[in-house]
């Protein structure tokens, strides 16, 4: 651990943590960010934030506002989001993060449920979706625009306001009124895939506890970059990409956007990934389609150095005794592995996977081939890390052990519980939900079923909620299905249904390079949605989800298919921000697909 690493009880508040890091290191880079307008990379230092952020704060408290009120932020991952966030938990105010991309009727939701006073939105696109829905944004007192408004922008709202406008002629000291560690910091809207969301109320301790017991795992330092691309309005990038860098004066790169992270990785080169398990599939995917197009010497290169990489790693896990073909590796690792290394950057210490299931697959290939990946676990309303693998204690297929401090056990039903100083406070004006969150001796229900080796070493084993129950009492988690099924490079998302029915079926979107391969070789017009219900189509497809679930038992077989090519987005409202399926607005939205296929064997 760093010598620079700030404790919580040394700085028991986010923003006294942000002041002592000024104080520490006021000339280290704290964030990098991409400048449009120069075409090059940015560095921000300590020092330079602290002026940044007590400017918005003297702006912030012409407003008005008193310690206690909520304040929004609706911005991609930037400086600014920091500033924001430092400004307003300095002055008492309560920060509530929504998503850039989420609909107007469910930010609206947020803002008046939450009572939102000010909002900072990234640029006109959004304040004009707003007010589609402004009759419910009336206890809304301000919007600032990190982008400028002209006059043709102007909607005649007073409210509305440039943040180079908004924060003009404002200078002053930093200020941090809050030093009680059991203030609320923050309410974050879980991304929920059925119902209204509900705000998890997050105090200064539980944040601080989770970013602090989270970078213990592996001992980062102010020598380490990470590059953030997870959106910072959900829990996860919040602590372990946000406040755990700040505790140990690391560098945060922040990415231009998805579509450019490739090419970001390779040029900032960071040492430390925070990310889903839908980035490292979508790699996974593209590693596996440029396969099929090289020579068969080279995919017998590739699949010796994912033998041996594996080897090697059970090797240095001390599961696995030593073997001959680990002489192999240095001229594998040259010839094979680094090249995919070198795609992400080629510096990762630590590959971290969270927010949902990483299939073992994706987790065999890049682990063999040099990737530190380790996958853990949490949920919003632990603040978020429960549990994680660590380098050294690394089972892919686990969610590895409890972070120090924090309690977990297996309850009624198979359920994960867990009890730490993380644990929220409870839902934002939802007393029932809270009761419901907590067993009666005060532990958080997880919703998450597992199992809990000799080892400490914690096994997901099923969700309670998302458990499909045929009509024949068999039971299936659709979950592992999807995974499985979108390991197949022609399918880009998929939903497997069945509750109480007599069989399972599927959902699937085609990935639209992929289709038209398929259907040049099936001879069907791909531009035509006409040709997704050809036989010889369907009868293909069913033959590619049979191979990508040929491990599964036999009742756990799709019989009917539909297929899709417009990916289901959460513009739309059929994914959450950190893309999990919504199940239910799924089964509403494809009602007439859903019974035309069961209806096919009546």
């Amino acid at each position: 651990m760093s010598e620079n690493v700030i404790t919580p009880e040394v700085a028991p508040t986010i923003p006294l943590l942000f002041r002592e890091r000024v104080k520490q290191t006021p000339d280290l880079i704290a964030y990098r960010e991409y400048d449009v307008a120069a075409q090059e990379w940015h560095d921000s230092s300590w020092a330079e934030m602290a002026t940044e952020v007590a400017r918005w704060q003297t702006a912030l408290v012409a407003e008005g506002y008193q310690p206690g009120d909520r304040v929004g932020m609706m911005i991609k991952n930037s400086r600014a989001w920091v500033v924001f966030d430092q400004a307003a938990m300095g002055l008492g105010l309560v920060t509530v993060p929504l998503y850039v991309d989420d609909r107007p009727g469910n930010s609206a939701y947020i803002i008046g449920h939450a009572n939102i006073k000010l909002l900072l939105v990234q640029n006109k696109k959004q304040w004009k979706q707003l007010l589609s829905v402004g009759d419910e944004l009336d206890g809304l007192l301000r919007i600032i625009s990190l982008e400028p408004i002209t006059e043709d922008d102007h909607p005649n709202d007073s409210r509305l306001e440039a943040i180079d406008d908004w924060v003009f002629g404002h200078q002053g000291e930093l200020q941090s009124k809050i030093t009680d560690q059991d203030a609320l910091a923050s309410i974050i809207y879980t991304s929920g895939t059925t119902g209204r969301p509900k705000g998890v109320m997050l105090s200064h301790k539980n944040l601080l506890h989770n970013a602090w017991l989270s970078g213990r795992c592996e001992g980062a330092s102010s020598d380490d970059i990470f590059l953030s691309f997870l959106p910072l309005s959900h829990s996860y990038e919040r602590s372990t990409g946000y406040i755990a860098p700040m505790m140990i004066g690391a560098t945060v790169a922040y990415n231009r956007s998805i579509p450019h992270l490739a090419s970001d990785l390779i040029a900032i080169k960071p040492t430390i990934l925070v990310s889903v398990p839908r980035i490292y599939e979508r790699v996974y995917g593209k590693i596996q389609e440029g396969l099929k197009e090289k020579s068969a010497i080279a995919q017998k290169l590739f699949n010796l150095a994912i033998s041996v990489g594996w080897v090697r790693f059970e090797y240095q896990q001390g599961r696995g005794r030593w073997s001959p073909k680990l002489l192999l590796w240095p001229i594998l690792n040259k010839l094979v592995a680094s090249k995919i290394q070198e795609k992400l950057g080629g510096r990762l210490r630590v590959a971290a996977s969270g927010g949902a299931a990483l299939s073992p697959d994706v987790a065999k290939l890049f682990i063999s081939l040099g990737v530190p990946l380790v996958q853990g676990y949490g949920l919003t309303e632990a603040s978020p890390v429960v549990a994680a693998n660590r380098l050294n204690d690394n089972i892919p297929s686990s969610i590895g052990v409890a972070l120090p401090e924090v309690e977990v056990r297996v309850g009624e039903n198979s359920e994960l519980q867990t009890r730490s100083a993380c644990v929220m406070q409870g839902y934002w004006q939802n007393t029932a939900a809270t009761k419901e969150a907590f067993t009666e001796d005060g532990w958080l229900k997880t919703g998450d079923q597992a199992r809990i080796d000799d080892n400490g070493h914690i096994y997901i084993i099923g969700r309670l909620k998302d458990i499909i129950v045929l009509s024949n009492g068999e039971k299936i988690p659709p979950s592992d299905m999807e995974i499985a099924l979108t390991l197949d490079p022609l399918f880009e998302q998929a939903l497997v249904i069945g509750e109480g029915r007599a069989y399972l079926c599927a959902l699937l979107v085609l990935n639209e390079e992929q289709w038209k391969g398929l259907a040049k070789e099936l001879g069907v017009d791909p531009l035509d949605t006409g040709s997704l219900k050809n036989g010889a189509v369907e009868k293909q497809v069913l033959l590619n989800v049979r191979s990508a679930l040929k491990n599964f038992p036999g009742y756990a077989r799709i019989r009917r298919i539909s297929l899709y090519l417009s990916p289901w987005t959460v513009e739309d409202g059929l994914m959450t921000p950190t893309f999990k399926l919504k199940r239910k607005k799924m089964i509403e939205r494809y009602a007439d697909d859903i019974e035309r296929m069961y209806q096919e064997d009546t």
